[in-house]
């Protein structure tokens, strides 16, 4: 039975790696082929087939390059050259992919702005870019004006053009041009071949924002082959069709939403349903009623689903397969057979990374394989880890080691500048500083160069590796990366506040970490003040769920705060012989934490 099961694993993995390869082909051979050349050639073949729904608007594959086409024009009309960026605030819809499709025919850069950031988060996202044009959805414009006063230019001249996609009341500080009327009164046919600017795959079409493993939000480098080996290679990953129909409603901001839900399917001539956000409630009726065969998802997506009241139509769908990361092995069974799920597609991957992963064979808990046949195809490895430094360990004579099987590490994956493995490059950041951090030299031999993921895992004897953490201080929450750095700087702003610690720490039953503020207060502290201020100032995912209240903060000798006995203790009152609050909405405060209703959480009888 063994031997059965390791021949049907590997034929998965064979017959997926040679469905992705096949797809990528035409993309590595081709450097003059960008992706608004293949969305010409896709209006061209489907026309009128649907490629983009959504409930306010729709886009067959000839309107989609229509619209793409008057974002060219009016790219072009603006002066934007090659190399330029526009910074984009929209939430999910079809016209976001019209968007920076259009301004990459003309050669721009499209800056994909997290729609849940405020204040200086925002305004930080779009400065470390310099746009020249900023675009904001009128249904986003209270955001920009609250960031408006923070952007930080180093002349009059270096101010970007706003403009302003729809009607809003609301006003900025520099008048917004109106954007939709020049977009609908212009042409709809594609920009002559003598006004499009040279490109190759090598030029930049996106800057995609990640929070990493420290600090603000960094802007990746997203050029047009990376682009294009997202669309196809996920395509060859999924198996996608022609008659498929993928449903997501991950934000269009992040790769996952943007590139992989939507070029998956319009690479072979399938449609996408765009939810604007996800709801539980409407979840399995944007599915049924709208015949999706696949669904995109996250690890928090597949819990809220999971602990949901029983749905009519949660097993009347024609979903054949769903993908997506983070699925957790105590819900993984629980998710597949309550839903009636034929197939479920676990990868690992991030946005700069050049370090990807696919379950091929659905083993439960595992973020995916890469068989002895493919490591010289794709060089990652596991090396041990100094949980002190929070870096690689080095031996004797300053070398990393490997990690035996299924010794917990940390994932590098080799930078290599091979025509023939243009995965294994890594396009850095915006800040040339932020690149230099994330590579690691003269890992295994003098002068190699290794891209950290900044993940802990561990990989057993048959090559799945399987999550374990996140290093340094970003967490997870909410299917969004948390910087304590943010939360801490927030924090510390407000009145009465002397010393803040932010931390994630597990909760049971719940995906990801919660945010954990150890803090220092004067006696006038007031919580309720406290909660009007986070949720004034931060993302939901962001706001701190739990308070712990402390004489003093611990420090190393190095004066960094102490972290690891805090976030071994949790938010267990049992644990913890010092005040715990929580945050609680229905009282609009942060109330204190009982032993009563920290269990009451632990068991579901009260959500957070």
């Amino acid at each position: 039975m063994k031997l059965i099961s390791r021949m049907r694993s590997e034929y998965a993995y064979l017959t997926g790696a040679i469905r992705t390869l096949r797809r990528l082909k035409p993309i590595v051979e081709n450097k003059t082929r960008i992706w608004p050349d293949g969305l010409e050639d896709l209006a061209g073949r489907f026309g009128d087939r649907p490629a983009l729904l959504s409930r306010s608007q729709n886009f067959s594959y000839s309107q989609l390059f229509n619209r793409a086409n008057q974002y060219a024009r009016w790219a072009s009309n603006a002066q934007i050259k090659k190399g330029d960026v526009v910074a984009l605030l929209m939430p999910n819809c079809p016209e976001f992919l019209a968007v920076w499709t259009g301004i990459a025919r003309a050669g721009g850069v499209t800056a994909l702005l997290n729609t849940n950031l405020r204040g200086t988060s925002l305004a930080h996202c779009i400065n470390i870019v310099s746009p020249k044009h900023l675009i904001i959805d009128a249904a986003l414009a209270d955001a920009f004006a609250d960031a408006e006063k923070h952007l930080d230019y180093d002349t009059a001249a270096d101010q970007p053009d706003v403009w302003i996609y729809g009607d809003s009341p609301v006003s900025f500080a520099q008048a917004p041009k109106p954007l939709k009327p020049l977009l609908d009164a212009a042409d709809t046919a594609p920009l002559a071949i003598t006004d499009r600017p040279d490109l190759t795959t090598d030029d930049k079409c996106l800057y995609i924002y990640t929070s990493g493993t420290t600090g603000l939000p960094k802007a990746a480098n997203i050029n047009h082959y990376r682009v294009q080996a997202i669309m196809h290679g996920f395509s060859g990953a999924m198996g996608a069709l022609a008659t498929d129909r993928n449903y997501t409603c991950m934000p269009m901001y992040h790769s996952a939403g943007g590139l992989i839900a939507t070029g998956s399917m319009l690479t072979v001539g399938g449609s996408v349903f765009i939810a604007e956000r996800f709801s539980a409630s409407s979840f399995w009726d944007d599915i049924v009623d709208n015949e999706c065969t696949m669904f995109q998802y996250i690890g928090e997506l597949c819990r809220y689903l999971v602990n949901s009241p029983p749905h009519p139509k949660e097993r009347a769908h024609n979903i054949r397969l769903c993908n997506g990361n983070g699925l957790r092995p105590d819900i993984w069974e629980t998710f597949r057979t309550r839903f009636e799920l034929p197939r479920i597609l676990e990868w690992y991957a991030a946005t700069e990374s050049n370090a990807v992963f696919f379950n091929f064979d659905g083993k439960v808990g595992s973020i995916g394989r890469i068989p002895k046949w493919a490591e010289h195809k794709f060089v990652t490895e596991v090396v041990r880890f100094d949980y002190e430094t929070e870096a690689p360990k080095r031996n004797a004579r300053g070398f990393c080691e490997k990690c035996e099987p299924n010794e917990i590490g940390e994932v590098i994956s080799q930078i290599l500048n091979d025509p023939k493995r243009p995965s294994q490059r890594f396009e850095g950041y915006s800040n040339r500083s932020e690149s230099e951090r994330k590579i690691l030299e003269s890992v295994f031999n003098q002068g190699d160069r290794w891209f950290r993921t900044g993940d802990l895992m561990r990989r057993d004897a048959l090559g799945y590796f399987y999550f374990v953490d996140r290093i340094g201080d970003t967490f997870r929450w909410k299917g969004e990366n948390v910087a304590t750095s943010e939360v801490s700087e927030n924090v510390t702003g407000f009145a009465g506040i002397r010393e803040a610690n932010v931390y994630g720490v597990a909760v049971p039953g719940m995906e990801g970490r919660a945010g954990m503020v150890a803090m220092v207060v004067e006696d006038d502290f007031n919580p309720n003040r406290f909660y009007g201020h986070v949720c004034q100032t931060l993302p939901d995912y962001a706001r701190p769920v739990f308070l712990r209240i402390q004489n003093s903060i611990e420090t190393t000798g190095t004066f960094k705060q102490r972290k690891v006995e805090l976030v071994r203790q949790g938010c267990n009152p049992a644990n913890v012989s010092e005040p715990l609050f929580m945050l609680d909405h229905r009282s609009e405060s942060y109330v204190s934490l009982s032993q009563s209703l920290y269990e009451a959480i632990c068991s579901g009888k009260r959500r957070l």
